[in-house]
Order: structure tokens, then sequence, then C-alpha cells
């Protein structure tokens, strides 16, 4: 379960994402175009430290990104080539802001997603007012009755893809929505009637 609390954040989500995508290659923008985030969807960190959400974004010319993003409250060492942004959230203070990619914590919770046919996270209120209306959802194609904890990994992008070498296996994270997709089992992000592979498990 994941705890959302009503905050203000500077800067915020979708402004951090406009800065910080333009420098990325897959995603074909430019610096100064706007992002639209049109879904969203959260895994739980079972330790409760790490804040792990997936954004998909559109971009003014009608492609889909996808960008996953974990919040930390201290630098992840190791990850300064895949900080996003330092952010400042009204509740929990200073937040250092990563590409998913490149953090442990995510690669873990995406492999159990896939690999057990596991599913987002249900958001709950901090005041304890109840759960929160989710934007978008996720399911897993797989079956396993469990996943190896994922400790270590090391991203490597080529065009549209990037392949998350793992201490148990490759995952590949497709950053353009839309694009063909590896064999192997997957995640499927789903929002309104659309439906999209947006992470692989490779057979």
């Amino acid at each position: 379960m994941a705890v959302i609390h009503r905050a203000e954040l500077r800067p915020s989500k979708a402004e951090a994402l406009a800065v910080w995508l333009p420098a990325q290659p897959w995603s074909g923008l430019t610096a100064g175009m706007p992002v639209d985030i049109v879904t969203r969807f959260r895994f739980d960190d079972p330790e409760g430290e790490v804040g792990v959400e997936v954004i998909i974004v559109r971009t003014p010319d009608g492609r889909l990104l996808h960008t996953p993003l974990t919040y930390r409250g201290a630098p992840l060492d190791g990850a300064g080539g895949s900080l996003v942004c330092e952010m400042h959230h009204s509740v929990l203070g200073h937040r250092w802001v990563y590409d998913a990619v490149a953090d442990p914590v995510y690669a873990d919770v995406l492999r159990r997603a896939i690999a057990t046919g596991g599913h987002e996270a249900e958001l709950e209120r901090a005041d304890g007012s109840g759960r929160l209306d989710k934007e978008g959802t996720a399911a897993g194609s797989g079956s396993a009755p469990d996943s190896p904890t994922v400790t270590a990994v090391e991203p490597r992008t080529d065009g549209a893809e990037t392949t998350v070498r793992t201490d148990h296996g490759d995952l590949v994270v497709l950053r353009v929505v839309g694009l063909p997709v590896p064999a192997g089992e997957t995640l499927t992000a789903s929002w309104g009637d659309h439906h999209a592979v947006v992470a692989v498990l490779p057979a």
C-alpha cells in the first residue's frame, strides 16, 4: 500500500519531467516542450522507504512516454547520472527523484509484479481518511509463487528500450508506449480504454 500525502511539490512532477525528458534521446523532445501527464500508478516498497511511481506522459505530437520514477529521502549511491531532480515536498521535506531504472527498489518491485502476476499498490491517504481513486492500474502476466529480491542494477539504454541488468536476470523497460514487445512475461498498464505493455521479464 502506498501512503499519499496532501502536499505541495516544488517543482511539480510535470515541471520536473518537462526539464529532464528533453535530455533523454528516446524522448524526441526539445527543451521547452510541455508534457501532459496522462496516467500514473504506484508500486509498494516493502520497506516503506522509497516512493515508486510510474508516470505516462503525452508529448505535443501525441506520443506516449513511459517514465517510472523513484522518490528518496537521501541520495542513491552511484545513481547521480540518473537524478531527475531534487524536489521539495511540503510534508516529507527534501526529496531526490530518480529515473527508476537505476534504482534497485524499482527493479525489485517491477520484477515481482511481472513474475507473480502482481499489480499496482492501493493508495491510502496519509491522514487516515481512506483510499484514493487510482488513475491507472498495472498487471503482471506471470504466475510464479514468488520473485527473488533484486539488490543490484545496471541499466543500459538502446534506442527506446532500457535493459536493466540485475542480480536475478534482465528486465526490459519500454520507454515509448506502443513499441514492439520482446518475448517474455509482461507488465501491462491500463487507463480508461487504453492498455499497453510497458516492461518485460525476458523469456
